[in-house]
């Protein structure tokens, strides 16, 4: 199976679109270690397709995280879900930050089965938040 790869310009294009964050842990592509890429919502193996409907932008911990998923599991009900879609669903209803500003907080079966299959709370992520949010330049603004 080949895949066509995604031009620069539209790269460039999703990457604007997700105000250069992180579209599912909210990390922002400034302040990270690694090159954020093009996360297809729909996996190509499954026949997604490069078009602007079904990319998103991602840092590589969540791109690696999801991989080809599209469904998870929410450790509060354990009833499998369909995981946060960037395209259809909208971050907040079904994500909050904590007290602190520094975890994701699941609201939603969807937010938490995504929570925790993209592990978007990993400590690199939790440190960098706390590190922008004493810089007054976290939680970003949507």
């Amino acid at each position: 199976m080949s895949f066509k790869k995604v031009p620069p310009s539209v790269r460039e294009v999703v990457a604007a679109r997700a105000n250069y964050l992180c579209e599912y842990c909210r990390c922002p592509e400034a302040f990270s270690t690694q090159s954020f890429t093009i996360e297809h919502i729909k996996p190509r193996q499954a026949g997604g397709e490069n078009t602007l409907e079904n990319l998103a932008w991602a840092c590589s911990g969540c791109n690696a995280f999801k991989h080809i998923k599209t469904r998870g599991i929410d450790p509060q009900t354990e009833q499998e879900v369909t995981l946060f879609h960037p395209r259809q669903d909208r971050w907040q209803d079904h994500f909050t930050w904590s007290d602190d500003l520094t975890r994701v907080v699941g609201k939603t079966p969807c937010g938490r089965a995504t929570l925790n299959t993209l592990n978007l709370n990993r400590q690199g992520i939790v440190n960098l938040r706390r590190l922008l949010v004493m810089d007054n330049r976290h939680p970003p603004v949507d």
